[in-house]
């Protein structure tokens, strides 16, 4: 489960903030291809619920957003978000088959170790013969921050890891790829010297890392993700980054 202090910082920052703009537009350059325009849908971990209210706008889906955390649906409920409900992901409360697509967002993460393919198993479980699986999580745990303690993160993947996991449990993998690729030297840089420098001086906590920076910096670091938007909306992958995603779909 995602520490609850960030729901609220996420929820301040996540319409502006450069990350959360640039993912998205990745996210939608590569699901375009291939979202249908009506479906009933499944976020299974919504958190502020904001994703389920875009993806509802872009495709005309039915959103049914869940999540473990109270707190969060508080935040979804705020923001305008219908047939919520508490569940645990990895126990979704609804029939086989119930839904033409399920989208997990940055939740694979917060599992505990070993418990991923029950996740992927129940996620598929819920979609019908032929609906989509859409995963995105946080990848390669060389790359594991100080933001990334704060939030309880407790594992990441490689990309061979997570479409063995869908492969594996009922799904036949349409996309896969690396993203937030082009900023990867900075973010290595960051994490594995500045930041073990800064705790060594300082005694600095693990904190947050969803903080607003300089107007022309956010500019810059989401045109450098839009960039790779652009270049997945092609079809094309990256071989390395620090975001994975993947677009599947359930087997008979």
């Amino acid at each position: 489960m995602m520490n609850p202090a960030e729901l609220a910082n996420i929820a301040r920052f996540e319409k502006d903030f450069w990350w959360y703009r640039g993912m998205e537009c990745i996210l939608f350059r590569m699901l375009d291809r291939m979202a249908p325009r009506s479906a009933d849908a499944v976020e299974a971990g919504c958190g502020t619920g904001r994703m389920s209210l875009e993806i509802a706008r872009r495709y005309g889906w039915r959103m049914f957003p869940i999540d473990l955390e109270q707190t969060a649906l508080a935040f979804a409920a705020a923001q305008g978000c219908r047939r919520l409900a508490q569940a645990d992901i990895a126990a979704l409360p609804f029939a086989d088959g119930q839904f033409d697509a399920a989208v997990s967002l940055d939740v694979m993460v917060y599992i505990p170790r070993g418990q991923e393919a029950n996740v992927i198993r129940e996620l598929a479980r819920v979609i019908a013969p032929g609906g989509l699986l859409v995963l995105r999580t946080a990848a390669l745990e060389l790359l594991r921050s100080h933001h990334a303690e704060f939030t309880g993160e407790r594992q990441r993947f490689t990309r061979s890891q997570i479409m063995q996991l869908a492969s594996q449990n009922g799904v036949k993998i349409l996309r896969c790829t690396y993203a937030n690729s082009l900023l990867l030297p900075i973010a290595l840089a960051k994490f594995r010297i500045i930041e073990p420098l800064v705790v060594a001086l300082t005694g600095r906590q693990p904190e947050s890392g969803v903080q607003p920076v300089a107007p022309w910096l956010d500019r810059l670091l989401y045109a450098v993700l839009k960039l790779e938007a652009w270049w997945l909306g092609l079809g094309r992958s990256l071989p390395i980054g620090q975001s994975l995603i993947l677009i599947g779909e359930r087997t008979a």
